[in-house]
């Protein structure tokens, strides 16, 4: 038996919840045999309100990582938090040098808030060297809004233009997730090949405890890929075990509670 092989190059939550745990958690649910590059170590502080320190790992040892992992071969892979232009630009060379075709950018941006982005120089490079080698895109409102450089998105009209507007930068498909921002009952996600839109709904889940769920989309997607499914019905299952993920998260602490990442084939939809 030959398992379907999924990288993931992202920075490690010491927390478990998101980064390359909630990958690796991702990849096993989905029967993909996981590697992982990490580009960042990420502690929070239990002694001042879980506030987070970010300890970047040395571009060269990034790179030793990614020729470890490319020799064996991979079926599909994703990214989350990168770090730095250097490590963006090594990834961009790795996925030209190593033929990778199933990229998913899941375009993380460390925020101070809804108007500032911490590291701008890293958007830039990844909206230039990124996107146009992404068979999917999965930014949230705020990032969709930097990638298009639209600022706020408020409407679903804001996001069909944002989605359009990363396509046109080259990504081959997006997907830009509402989630439960919108006033609207059901919780939204927007689907855009290039052609179509496609407007992803499931029921609103009144629960704070979803730390980890971007990591975990992006990551069901990249595992769908590998298996064989089209951009589009990764997407939408993708949806559907993030969503049973979200429904069982928990209470870890008084700061967070993660998403369970085996809900979906433990308790299905």
């Amino acid at each position: 038996m030959s398992m379907k092989k999924t990288l993931t190059l992202a920075g490690s939550d010491s927390s478990g919840g998101a980064g390359i745990q909630a990958d690796l958690k991702t990849f096993q649910e989905h029967g993909v045999y996981g590697m992982t590059a990490l580009t960042s170590i990420v502690t929070m502080d239990p002694k001042d309100n879980w506030s987070h320190g970010v300890y970047p790992i040395d571009v060269n040892i990034v790179g030793k990582q990614l020729d470890t992992i490319l020799s064996v071969g991979v079926d599909a892979m994703k990214t989350g938090m990168l770090g730095s232009v250097d490590i963006i630009e090594l990834g961009a060379q790795k996925m030209d040098e190593y033929k990778l075709d199933k990229f998913v950018l899941d375009p993380v941006m460390v925020c101070k808030g809804e108007d500032e982005v911490l590291q701008p120089e890293n958007t830039d490079a990844m909206r230039e060297v990124l996107l146009p080698r992404a068979t999917l895109t999965t930014p949230n409102l705020f990032e969709a809004g930097q990638l298009a450089q639209n600022g706020p998105i408020k409407t679903m009209d804001g996001m069909k233009d944002a989605a359009v507007k990363i396509h046109k930068l080259g990504a081959k498909n997006v997907v830009i997730k509402g989630g439960k921002v919108f006033d609207h009952e059901k919780a939204i996600d927007l689907f855009f090949d290039g052609q179509d839109f496609t407007v992803l709904e499931t029921d609103k889940i009144n629960t704070s405890y979803n730390h980890g769920a971007g990591c975990t989309f992006a990551a069901a997607t990249t595992a769908n890929l590998a298996n064989g499914l089209s951009v589009k019905e990764s997407v939408e299952k993708a949806k559907e075990f993030v969503t049973a993920a979200i429904a069982h998260g928990w209470k870890m602490n008084e700061y967070v509670g993660p998403v369970m990442h085996g809900a979906y084939n433990q308790f299905g939809k």
